[in-house]
């Protein structure tokens, strides 16, 4: 659970401005500090025009899919996302020591996702470590490489912006909240 609660702070970090970083022009929702603050739900917004729904299964499928094919391997130690989040949320965590090459794998990642249909909408670089925001359809992903400081870590994380996620989301971090 530690992982998907990190990944809560990374989307929102990830979404805060960006400094230090570019906006490729996305939808003036983008730099939102909200996962459910974009009103398009499901497929059908920028950067898709799948019939079908994206779900959390068709995102972690695309995602496995481009970063097996990068040289990554899933950390088997990852978190899996709560089961009621399933279909809103996807945490993808690397093991970096796998790896031949964490940079490039993660620029592969990264190419592959685009040419999948996910559009680059900000990328942050500070001390080598590299934040991308992606989005497709209805979702948002977070990818990030700090696989050249001390702690090394390769994820990404991405949440469906539909209203019914937002609201299963905020219930899910009411419910880990500390009173």
């Amino acid at each position: 659970m530690t992982a998907v609660a990190a990944a809560g702070v990374v989307l929102l970090v990830a979404g805060c401005g960006s400094e230090g970083g570019t906006d490729k022009g996305g939808s003036s929702s983008a730099g939102s500090s909200s996962v459910g603050s974009a009103a398009t739900g499901g497929a059908g917004g920028s950067g898709g025009s799948s019939d079908a729904k994206l779900d959390g299964a068709a995102v972690t499928k695309e995602l496995t899919d481009a970063a097996t094919a990068a040289g990554f391997t899933k950390d088997s130690s990852d978190d899996e996302v709560p089961p009621e989040l399933k279909d809103c949320m996807v945490s993808w965590s690397a093991d970096v020591e796998k790896a031949a090459d964490p940079k490039k794998s993660y620029a592969a990642t990264i190419t592959a996702l685009t040419k999948g249909g996910w559009q680059e909408e900000r990328s942050t670089e500070q001390n080598g470590s590299v934040i991308k925001s992606l989005k497709k359809g209805g979702w948002q992903l977070n990818a990030s490489d700090h696989s050249t400081g001390p702690v090394k870590l390769v994820m990404f994380i991405g949440a469906d912006s539909s209203p019914t996620c937002a609201a299963l989301i905020a219930k899910d971090n009411a419910k880990h909240q500390k009173p």
